[in-house]
């Protein structure tokens, strides 16, 4: 097996634009559709959305990387760098905190050119705290690698491993580095449409590899970092967050087009990435629909307790609803029974029974099915 950078012809990508174009319009169609939305609505709503799809985004960035972090570090450590809190709150998680750090950058800085100091610096921010931990000790941190040995990516036991990636030697980041930046950042490549932009870019980086660890969860920043210099403004939407949920798929498009066999070394159409494109669009839609859906229920919560901003309710049964507005439109698809309440509100199946009664009189839910089928939702929209 051999890899694209060995091409005769790296890094001079192809691709079919009557394939990709309609997709390409329907990309930036939707996001100035979001965008828009979410300009016109109240500031808090706004913030609240982006803060949410920002949490959403290092969760699963590091989830899809097997780095669990705390939702809650990490949107504290969020609130810190955005300024969002009259006092800054104490944040004990320094990876959430790194993390945390490396997308307010991305957001903050994107109007200017990728540099190899920005990246050692998101690199830093990325392995924030691994320095602690004996597997990552040894790494090489705020720089290329620089370890004589292969860069592989490998599965299975010692003694069988399989090998699915080599990248370029380390002697040569450098040269290969400059020349990636030199494309991002070259004014001809921002004439490409933005999507395909960045999903050029995030193979082009991962395919080099030049980090020893990190490389996934920097390359789906340079994404971001690209749509928002093509929209003039930070995306709204996780890729991650879909990515995450079927990343067995991203990696099998990666590896397809990051390898390719000895006799097509020579052949200018391994260097066609139509199809990653085309994954790549579709991916980014799907994730924007996601953003377009929590969106919509934020607007929808705030909607809803303006018009229940004089009705009287316990506190468990506020905090009951905000769990399941939290959840948003996946959480709860058939709605809530009275023993999925007496969990989230932590009470008998009595008491749940009379606080959804209580709601349903107030008109804060409405009831489908009867018996055991008895569902309840909440009623976005004014009972007639």
């Amino acid at each position: 097996m051999n890899y694209i950078w060995q091409h005769k012809h790296w890094p001079s990508f192809s691709y079919d634009s009557s394939k990709l174009s309609a997709l390409a319009y329907q990309y930036a169609k939707q996001a100035s559709q979001l965008s828009g939305r979410l300009s016109q609505t109240d500031q808090r709503d706004s913030i609240a959305a982006q803060l949410d799809l920002m949490v959403d985004e290092a969760i699963n960035t590091s989830l899809i990387e097997g780095e669990s972090l705390n939702p809650t570090s990490v949107r504290s450590s969020l609130q810190n760098y955005l300024n969002l809190t009259p006092n800054p709150i104490n944040v004990a998680d320094v990876k959430a905190e790194g993390m945390a750090a490396l997308l307010v950058d991305v957001r903050k800085h994107f109007n200017k050119p990728l540099s190899k100091e920005m990246l050692f610096n998101w690199h830093r921010m990325v392995l924030a705290g691994f320095e602690d931990n004996i597997l990552h000790n040894e790494l090489t941190v705020g720089q290329w690698r620089d370890s004589p040995e292969p860069m592989q990516i490998v599965s299975g036991p010692v003694g069988y491993e399989r090998v699915h990636y080599e990248a370029p030697a380390a002697q040569n980041l450098d040269e290969l580095m400059a020349e990636f930046l030199n494309w991002f950042n070259n004014p001809d490549s921002q004439q490409v449409p933005g999507v395909i932009r960045a999903g050029i870019a995030h193979l082009w980086f991962e395919v080099i590899h030049p980090f020893d660890d990190g490389n996934g969860r920097i390359g789906r920043a340079i994404i971001e970092y690209a749509l928002a210099q093509d929209l003039g403004m930070p995306v709204i939407l996780s890729m991650s967050t879909h990515i995450e949920k079927s990343k067995k798929e991203y990696y099998r498009q990666l590896n397809a087009a990051s390898c390719c066999d000895t006799s097509e070394l020579d052949d200018p159409a391994v260097l066609d990435i139509t199809a990653w494109l085309s994954w790549f669009i579709q991916t980014l839609m799907a994730a924007q629909r996601e953003a377009a859906d929590k969106v919509a229920t934020i607007f929808e919560k705030t909607d809803f307790w303006q018009r229940h901003k004089n009705t009287e309710l316990s506190e468990r049964q506020k905090t009951v609803l905000n769990k399941v507005f939290k959840a948003g439109k996946e959480g709860f698809p058939n709605g809530i029974s009275a023993q999925k309440y007496a969990a989230l509100g932590k009470c008998s199946k009595a008491t749940a029974t009379r606080d959804l009664g209580d709601l349903l009189a107030k008109k804060c839910v409405r009831s489908e099915g009867v018996g055991r089928g008895l569902r309840y939702f909440i009623a976005l929209s004014p009972a007639p």
